[in-house]
């Protein structure tokens, strides 16, 4: 039996710099602390905390189901802990990245998560475009959604809710898509949620610079966890070799001659083959160039 075993067990709602905000489980929250220099917990850890007296003392971190995160050069950023799904919002407007959305795609494929993306504002005139670029993704078999989260809130949350139920969910996307918006229509009491704790740990600043865990429903059983807008997604954690494994459109082709092809450049290449008879969007093949050649630069 684990020395830990005897202390209160929490959830990871909320983390900045050195301070947590983790719930116990009858649903109180409190400011915790690790213990010692490094803070390793994220959003959705599972942690085994001791109160000190109104605040409290992270003394250890459960083992991890999954862990979404990116990882560029210089550092590693991780996202959340512990989550069954992901759901990228992307919008008609502003116009969204291919290359950010095949990221985090990539990196959900990667830490075992499935992953659904989510069309808002589709009451714009751009929609066509934007489901003609998502064509692909659709085609590779993932969930997609088309949503109006302001012009058609109750159509919308009719759309999303059966995928979202039982489920924790993480949401990702640019700013300006919609996050903040599909959080408050799906979670009642999302201000009080994120509570005076929260603004006190957040000292002033906008409530989205941290990931913030939301229960959508009174058993506590769905969640949604909001991220910051990214901008930059590196996929430093992934073998260039392996790259095309987290490419479901690209794997399916992938019956090349030479075990160990790049598909790039050798003979007898299937997905190469694939792309020429245009079963692989080109699109999608040359973020998959651009993301390997990252992956194959060496930091000496």
């Amino acid at each position: 039996m684990s020395k830990f075993q005897g202390l209160d067990l929490g959830l990871v709602v909320r983390g900045h710099g050195r301070h947590y905000i983790v719930e116990d489980t009858a649903g109180q929250r409190l400011v915790c602390h690790p213990r010692g220099k490094k803070s390793e917990a994220v959003v959705g850890d599972q942690v085994r905390f001791a109160e000190s007296g109104d605040e409290g003392v992270i003394e250890a971190v459960e083992p991890r189901r999954n862990l979404l995160f990116r990882q560029d050069e210089w550092k590693t950023k991780s996202f959340a802990a512990n989550v069954d799904q992901l759901l990228v919002l992307v919008a008609v407007e502003p116009v969204f990245s291919e290359s950010q959305l095949a990221r985090s795609l990539i990196a959900a494929e990667s830490a075992g998560i499935r992953a659904a993306i989510a069309l808002n504002k589709t009451d714009l005139p751009g929609t066509d475009t934007a489901r003609e670029r998502l064509a692909p993704y659709r085609a590779m078999g993932l969930a997609m959604f088309e949503v109006a989260l302001k012009a058609d809130r109750e159509g919308s949350r009719a759309t999303l809710q059966p995928w979202l139920a039982g489920q924790r969910t993480f949401v990702m996307g640019p700013s300006g898509t919609g996050k903040s918006t599909l959080i408050n229509l799906l979670v009642k009491d999302a201000q009080a949620q994120v509570g005076e704790i929260s603004q006190a740990l957040n000292s002033g600043r906008h409530t989205t610079t941290t990931t913030q865990w939301y229960w959508t429903d009174e058993t506590r059983q769905a969640a949604l966890i909001d991220s910051p807008g990214f901008q930059e997604f590196g996929l430093r954690q992934i073998d260039a070799a392996d790259l095309y494994k987290f490419m479901p459109d690209l794997r399916q082709h992938a019956d090349c001659r030479f075990h160990n092809c790049s598909h790039t450049h050798e003979p007898g290449c299937g997905v190469r083959a694939a792309l020429e008879a245009g079963q692989i969007s080109p699109h999608r093949y040359r973020i998959y160039g651009e993301i390997l050649e990252e992956l194959q630069r060496k930091n000496w």
